[in-house]
């Protein structure tokens, strides 16, 4: 399992490196101990954030309330919980 995915009580951590402004949000591999994701929006007024929100949710099939950023919001580097997702189902999505 990597290690930038872990279990939580409600569902699942993700640990993230956010590259904003890119053409289409994506995923884009492993980036040291992290998961990089390119944004299609900017870093500005809470967009990129919204923008992973969304691309989470719809990736996993999960609501978009279920995905929030619970760490680094003004920064590259995020923390991410995705609530009622298990961790293998994560793992298969998130590796793909």
């Amino acid at each position: 399992m990597s290690q930038w995915l872990t279990q939580t009580d409600k569902g699942v951590r993700i640990a993230l490196y956010a590259s904003p402004r890119a053409t289409r949000s994506r995923l884009a591999g492993e980036y040291g101990d992290r998961l990089k994701l390119h944004v299609a929006a900017p870093p500005v007024d809470g967009a990129a954030n919204k923008e992973i929100s969304r691309f989470l949710a719809r990736l996993v099939g999960v609501a978009k309330s279920s995905v929030r950023v619970v760490s680094g919001v003004t920064g590259k580097r995020k923390i991410v919980e995705i609530d009622g997702l298990t961790l293998e189902a994560a793992a298969e999505v998130l590796h793909a």
